[in-house]
């Protein structure tokens, strides 16, 4: 099994987001993770410049990517 920190290398937050929102959709990601970034007039690009200045967002967001991968 991959640690995060594996599963994390090489992976640009916009396709964390982008495979998060394929997949889960925004309103799913606002219920999960509670953001106005997934809530708000949601889009890859607003919730990107959120999460890169929000450490503890972009945490959140990394660790349900590595949950998600986990179960794949």
């Amino acid at each position: 099994m991959k640690t995060e920190h594996e599963i994390l290398h090489g992976i640009s937050l916009k396709n964390i987001v982008e495979e998060l929102v394929d997949y889960y959709w925004f309103d799913w990601l606002d219920t999960r993770l509670t953001m106005n970034c997934f809530h708000s007039n949601p889009s890859i690009k607003s919730s990107l410049k959120f999460l890169r200045k929000t450490p503890w967002a972009r945490k959140k967001v990394e660790d349900l990517y590595v949950e998600y991968i986990s179960k794949k």
